[in-house]
């Protein structure tokens, strides 16, 4: 495994930390730590990453070749260059669920980062998505979303009194996925485009994250709702659709 700084500058800041992130993820990468700032010639995000060396050369060549990438460059923490050799002994790294059981003392642990970060959540949660057992992803990701959820409630929306189910959908849960996907509202079913959880390789729908955070989101304003995915782009719907029921 080798750890590698990247320095990366963009004229866009929306979208690039979730973007480049995947890009890490795919190639067998965890993302230890990212910062985001301005710069004179635009947006710089620094990331340390830690992966394998063999996968090294073609992640840089994906970040540095990235049409929202102006500037890349790569050092060793020390400030030496990665050596781009792949290792003669390298193995490939499980892409499926490799673990027995779910780490809850890591899904807990990610809580304080996820609150802290927010609304950049998706970085790490599609890292713990990928390290998670089939068993175990649909509960693990819907209990955090209930968590955060129930937590930018009490953050955002502390005010606001009982209402009914529409409204509540409406006033607190719109506006709060908005924070961190595009959302809309149809009838009385919230609509997401852009739901990084979809195409993993498994049919069905997968958003449970999202399905989770919108019931931690609207117990707060009103009892007893269920919230449904009942369409996903995860099998070639055009949105993720979400209904709600008393």
């Amino acid at each position: 495994m080798v750890d590698v700084e990247f320095r990366v500058v963009s004229d866009r800041r929306e979208g690039l930390l979730l973007t480049l992130g995947q890009a890490v993820i795919a190639h067998g990468f965890t993302l230890l730590r990212q910062r985001m700032a301005g710069g004179e010639d635009g947006v710089v995000l620094t990331m340390l990453v830690r992966g394998p060396q063999r996968n090294l050369a073609t992640l840089e060549e994906c970040v540095a070749t990235h049409p929202l990438v102006s500037n890349f460059e790569a050092t060793r923490p020390g400030n030496e260059t990665p050596d781009d050799r792949p290792h003669p002994h390298s193995v490939a790294p499980s892409r499926c669920a490799a673990k027995a059981t779910c780490d809850s003392h890591r899904v807990e642990a990610l809580l304080p980062q996820l609150t802290r970060e927010y609304p950049n959540l998706f970085v790490p949660l599609l890292e713990l998505e990928r390290d998670l057992p089939d068993t175990e992803r649909e509960r693990a990701l819907h209990h955090l979303g209930e968590r955060i959820g129930a937590w930018v409630q009490a953050r955002d929306f502390a005010t606001v009194a009982a209402l009914s189910l529409c409204d509540a959908v409406r006033r607190v849960a719109l506006p709060a996925m908005r924070q961190i996907v595009q959302a809309q509202l149809q009838g009385e079913a919230l609509h997401v485009s852009d739901s990084p959880f979809c195409h993993r390789g498994d049919r069905g729908a997968c958003c449970h994250f999202l399905r989770g955070m919108l019931g931690g989101l609207l117990g707060g304003v009103h009892e007893s709702v269920r919230v449904i995915e009942t369409r996903c782009r995860n099998d070639g719907a055009e949105t993720c659709t979400f209904e709600f029921r008393s």
